[in-house]
């Protein structure tokens, strides 16, 4: 028995259209075939007209939803779809009768093709065949020449995040980048068989004025097609971009090729993805005095703190790679990668949580913790909350964000002890944490105590913050 294929047909105010474009639809030759209408929030009687065409054909079925967009829409008719294969069709479009068997018969013959479209022509305001070019993969991380309507495995749909629903345009042309991500072939049938209708004032020609946006889109969710295609990101002068990022050179140390991939698990100045067992830190973009500061004379964040990680003795998550991008010698982007680790918590859960399981052994872990990285000569000048962790009994205790680490041949005791000030705890634990620090240095507990707590830091005081 042959596959069921999914036509998918947006549907906003094209009351005028949609019968014809369904009628198209249904004079297919291929069966079997299911035709699912999204009412997108029509105010006109787009809703009814498609309802009395579905009371008399079987194939087609009609929902309706909030008015969310043409990428909403089409998402949420995939997903209440039944088919092997995903057509979308816009409802002020016609197939040929020949297209979905033509198409489907290549995909179900060739498993390393990702997309089937056609040529296509133009009728209403505009005629004639719609020229494009020879597809490329290359080219098309600079512009699309692929139209919503061509044909695609559920199977890959659902190994993407879908159309992107907040973009303002173009919204097929990230769902196109998504698909080829994940690797395969374009076929473009030989022949004409999409009918594309241009409206005075339609989508398509409205689009052109959200460029800016689009590229915005297309770098934030694929920086890694467009630089393995373009040699960096999409620029507004599209054409342009391979040349000017000519000028970008990368450095990277280590193997990884994951950067761009993964989960986000924290966003606000850098970003942090975990991905495939390890955590990628993406630095903010620095200043451009910074940049230039980083690029020609000092180490990046990034280079820091795998540099660092290598001599930490474990006492940090393994360090993978890290990576840099210059321009004209700036500095503008960095990252670094490490595995991810096996302590699931921070010091920032003990906070306000006298009751955490085994608190107090976590405690004195962790001062035991800090003594063992003084001891080997590491002042972390960032010893906070968020940037100290531990598993669920305390038997395991590192430490992360490594790019203001300072290497020390000597500290003074004054030096050690302020390091906990940003430690911001209820007397108690702090007292805790300083009578294993102390026992493990061989100082005295509660002169060590006394200073710590004394010391805390002058920030959290101020914000009148502290849990002392």
């Amino acid at each position: 028995m042959k596959a069921l294929v999914s036509v998918i047909v947006p549907l906003y105010n094209a009351s005028a259209f949609v019968e014809e474009a369904l009628e198209s639809i249904i004079a297919s030759t291929y069966r079997p075939i299911e035709v699912i209408v999204m009412n997108d929030g029509s105010t006109d009687d787009s809703l009814s007209v498609a309802e009395r065409f579905a009371a008399s054909h079987p194939e087609v079925k009609v929902f309706s939803q909030p008015n969310a967009g043409a990428s909403a829409a089409r998402n949420h008719a995939i997903r209440l779809s039944k088919g092997e294969f995903i057509l979308p069709v816009d409802a002020d479009n016609r197939i040929d009768p020949l297209y979905i068997e033509e198409a489907q018969a290549v995909l179900e013959a060739r498993p390393e093709v990702r997309v089937v479209s056609c040529r296509a022509d133009f009728f209403g305001a505009k005629t004639g065949e719609w020229i494009t070019p020879p597809f490329s993969k290359e080219l098309l991380a600079r512009k699309n020449m692929i139209d919503t309507c061509a044909m695609y495995r559920r199977a890959d749909w659902n190994k993407t995040e879908g159309y992107v629903e907040t973009c303002p345009a173009r919204e097929d042309w990230l769902m196109w980048l998504s698909l080829f991500e994940l690797g395969g072939e374009f076929v473009r049938l030989p022949q004409i068989r999409l009918h594309y209708r241009v409206r005075e004032g339609s989508k398509r020609i409205q689009d052109r004025a959200l460029k800016r946006q689009v590229v915005d889109e297309v770098n934030r969710r694929h920086p890694a097609y467009v630089e393995q295609y373009l040699g960096g990101p999409l620029h507004y002068r599209r054409s342009w971009s391979k040349f000017l990022n000519s000028f970008r050179k990368v450095k990277q140390v280590g193997i990884f090729d994951r950067w761009y991939a993964g989960e986000v698990i924290f966003q606000r100045r850098n970003t942090l993805r975990k991905t495939q067992g390890a955590v990628v830190k993406q630095f903010a973009i620095p200043s451009f005095w910074r940049g230039l500061w980083y690029g020609l004379f000092g180490k990046s964040k990034a280079r820091r703190s795998y540099e660092y990680a290598l001599r930490m003795n474990g006492l940090t998550p393994t360090p993978i790679a890290y990576r840099e991008v210059r321009v004209c010698g700036i500095l503008k982007e960095s990252w670094y990668a490490c595995k991810a680790s096996e302590c699931n918590y921070t010091f920032n859960d003990l906070i306000g949580h006298p009751a955490f399981p085994n608190r107090e052994a976590i405690l004195q872990a962790i001062g035991r913790f800090t003594a063992t990285l003084h001891q080997q000569g590491i002042l972390h000048r960032d010893y906070s909350g968020g940037n100290i962790l531990f598993n669920e009994d305390g038997s395991r205790v590192e430490v992360i964000d490594l790019n203001r680490i300072q290497f020390c041949k000597h500290m003074s005791k004054e030096q050690r002890l302020r390091n906990f000030e940003r430690l911001n705890i209820d007397r108690e634990a702090l007292r805790s944490m300083a009578t294993a620090y102390a026992q493990a240095m061989g100082e005295a507990a509660q002169d060590d105590a006394e200073y710590i707590i004394a010391h805390r830091w002058y920030k959290h005081i101020k914000q009148g913050i502290t849990n002392l």
